[in-house]
């Protein structure tokens, strides 16, 4: 069974987003062994420097590199990334079980977003959407995602 992983910097500190993720995790237990790593987000003063900005993100780039399997199939969420419907990808998912990957590690950064190091180390760079997420939805979106490919892959009725 595939292990998939999302790795995101900083915590979920209402219930309601936990139990949201808690219900896909749940769901995901059928296709894969399903977990989400919280990252310490890197503190940083009121007003940043960027210079004070990219330490933090090359602290935070190091910890989630740290916690990466070596021949993990990886996907960073960035701006820059590219929009992939869901039908995409589910065959993301399945290009990289074919290519041999048991573990697949999703990445979503801290407010400041991620290291060049993660995102130059991620097999694909995913944008969820042009609109800005508060990452709490987006972490919930996600494993909504995750769901859904696992989901198109079975062929369940799910995905319409």
């Amino acid at each position: 069974m595939i292990n998939v992983t999302i790795l995101a910097v900083g915590k979920l500190k209402e219930q309601y987003w936990k139990d949201a993720c808690g219900e896909y995790a749940k769901r995901l237990k059928a296709y894969c062994r399903f977990s989400i790593e919280e990252i310490p987000e890197y503190r940083l003063p009121d007003s940043p420097s960027p210079a004070q900005i990219k330490a933090g993100l090359e602290k935070e780039g190091e910890t989630i590199l740290n916690h990466i399997p070596g021949h993990a199939y990886i996907i960073a969420l960035c701006i820059e990334g590219r929009e992939i419907d869901s039908l995409a990808l589910s065959e993301q998912y399945t290009k990289a079980v074919a290519e041999g990957k048991n573990t697949i590690v999703f990445i979503i950064g801290g407010s400041f977003g991620l290291a060049d190091k993660v995102k130059k180390s991620a097999n694909l760079r995913l944008s969820m959407s042009q609109m800005t997420f508060p990452h709490q939805l987006a972490r919930v979106m996600l494993c909504e995602q995750v769901y859904r490919a696992f989901s198109i892959a079975a062929s369940t009725k799910y995905h319409k």
